[in-house]
């Protein structure tokens, strides 16, 4: 019995060390692979191909269809996929997941021949273990500690499932442990098992990976297994039900066309095994189940739910939309889901696309509240006002969102894009709020009907097509990261502050000759200072994505290498100021 009690233990403890490196595994390949993730999303089409591919590829690389579906739910649920995409998507998870299956048995080789010692992962796991450390401890590369993470990973989960399998060895001949596959190999009570256990651990890789160790003792029957694998199908789907609550009904609906998929295939396929087992009793379903035949399984069980749904996935689309049917009430699609931080890649991708509008929407509003010096009319100012709130509550929304995706585990490079973007949104709010003070001025105008000379309405047309210049340079390097053109704002930037220097000057002039009132002043010098003040925000915008480029964090001292070190930096000068510097 002491025994006994050992092997349990031991089983337990290769049971956490094998989920344990799973999940390091897993978040590690994810961090390492961002980059290509969000260029897989970004080749989702319509194409129904491209979405069984995209679910393939993106589950194969972070090993866990759970993580996939998630995804796609949060997807679904900020509007950036339909649900005829999610379909696919989700269709092509399952097959992805297999890979790990096929990773796992490679522990299952036997031979004497020292090729076939050496694929068996006991040999060459310590050796990976060994460089993962090294890349862990010597370097300071995030990438090259993403890759030991994804390396030690690896040996961990082999070295569990090893120990997994060594300590159920001995429970070959306990009549316990033989009855309980006996009573397995009663499909129902097979399949329910299978899905039990995947529920409780959320992830059907890791149950056939506990599958896969039991295997070793002889015990289990092919007959037993497939069932099981079976209902592990239908177990991995409660991360995404549960992901499904509180959000939107397209994205419940992606949430049950996940279980409905699984579920359907499995009563088919579950069916006609039981027809074919009590019809013709294949002496395969009698014989001890492999790894590597576990494997096997795993994978023709879920390219035959794919075979059997595929053509009918336009049905299986209405077949969700009735059970989870539209309300009377409009909803609201997030604007980022929270889902999406479970893969901090993507989450960044889409805080990236939400920023952008958000840049829009303030240079959208600065331009309004120029043409409203000129052009003002009630329903103009209503709509700058109406930016410069939409500005600040994207700025709320995706501030708050930044900082808890900053605090999971990303990449350096990820890192520094999410802290460009927070300073990046800060100045766009900056330049909308700057927006409403130029508005105010044009309203102070005309309600106490004040004069501006021909002189200063001269000048300030050359003053505000720099600045609108200035704008679309900043927010075109911003949405398409164009370092050439951030480039190109600072010279701007520079001739823009000696324009106001030599306007406010020209002011002065103006007060003292008596050709200009004093309240028209105050409200001249407000002008200035918003425009000159926004053309501060545009370099800072440059800036920041200079800083980026370069991997530096000190935006004063990037400015002033460029004016001290870029070369083309007086050329582009030169030109602003033949351009715009009449009055300088």
């Amino acid at each position: 019995m002491n025994i006994d009690i050992i092997k349990i233990l031991e089983f337990i403890g290769g049971l956490c060390l094998f989920l344990f490196g799973m999940d390091a595994m897993g978040k590690a390949l994810e961090r390492r692979a961002g980059s290509k993730l969000r260029g897989i999303l970004g080749k989702l089409t319509t194409n129904r191909f491209a979405g069984l591919l995209t679910g393939m590829g993106v589950t194969a690389v972070i090993q866990s269809s759970s993580a996939t579906t998630v995804m796609v739910v949060g997807f679904v649920n900020s509007g950036i996929m339909s649900l005829k995409q999610a379909i696919n998507v989700i269709m092509g998870a399952n097959i992805g997941t297999t890979i790990t299956a096929w990773i796992l048995s490679l522990s299952g080789i036997d031979g004497d021949n020292l090729f076939m010692k050496l694929l068996k992962p006991t040999s060459f796991s310590p050796i990976l273990a060994l460089i993962g450390i090294i890349f862990l401890m010597f370097s300071k590369s995030s990438k090259k500690h993403d890759t030991g993470t994804i390396l030690l990973g690896f040996a961990t989960l082999m070295f569990g499932m090893d120990t997994m399998s060594t300590a159920v060895e001995g429970l070959a001949n306990v009549p316990e442990f033989q009855e309980l596959f006996i009573m397995f190999e009663n499909p129902i009570l097979g399949m329910l098992a299978g899905a039990v256990l995947t529920a409780v651990i959320q992830s059907s890789s890791a149950s056939v990976g506990i599958l896969q160790a039991l295997a070793v003792t002889g015990k289990v029957s092919y007959g037993a297994a497939i069932p099981i694998i079976m209902g592990q199908n239908i177990g991995t789907c409660i991360t995404a039900l549960i992901s499904s609550i509180g959000a939107n009904k397209n994205a419940k609906r992606a949430a049950a066309v996940h279980l409905s998929f699984n579920v359907i295939g499995t009563v088919v396929w579950l069916t006609v095994f039981s027809i074919v087992n009590a019809v013709i009793s294949p002496a395969l379903f009698a014989e001890s189940a492999t790894k590597f035949g576990i494997a096997v399984a795993h994978s023709i069980f879920n390219f035959a739910c794919v075979l059997l749904l595929f053509p009918a996935a336009g049905l299986l689309e209405k077949f969700v939309m009735k059970i989870v049917a539209d309300s009377k009430t409009p909803e609201v699609v997030a604007e980022l889901d929270e889902r999406l931080l479970t893969t901090p890649p993507i989450a960044l991708e889409r805080c990236r696309t939400y920023a952008n509008e958000m840049a829009e929407c303030a240079v959208r509003c600065f331009k309004d509240s120029i043409k409203a010096i000129k052009e003002y009319s009630p329903k103009l100012a209503e709509e700058i006002r109406e930016n410069e709130e939409r500005t600040d509550h994207y700025e709320d929304v995706l501030g708050s969102y930044l900082v808890k995706l900053s605090t999971m585990q990303i990449s350096e490079e990820d890192n520094r894009e999410a802290a460009m973007m927070l300073k990046a949104i800060n100045d766009f709010e900056r330049i909308s709020d700057h927006s409403v003070n130029i508005l105010e001025s044009v309203e102070e105008i005309r309600e106490k009907e004040l004069e501006l000379t021909d002189s200063a309405l001269e000048q300030l047309d050359v003053l505000t097509n720099a600045i609108n210049e200035i704008l679309d340079l900043s927010l075109q390097a911003y949405k398409d990261y164009d370092i050439d053109t951030a480039y190109k704002v600072e010279p701007l930037e520079q001739v823009i502050d000696e324009m106001k220097e030599k306007m406010r000057s020209q002011h002065i002039y103006r007060l003292q000759k008596g050709n200009c009132s004093i309240e028209a002043g105050f409200v001249w010098s407000d002008l200035l200072t918003n425009f000159e003040r926004t053309s501060d925000h545009c370099s800072n915008i440059a800036g920041e994505l200079i800083d980026k480029a370069h991997e530096t964090m000190n935006i004063h001292e990037s400015i002033r290498n460029i004016k001290t070190t870029d070369s083309h930096f007086k050329d582009m000068y030169e030109s602003y100021v033949e351009k715009y510097g009449t009055f300088i």
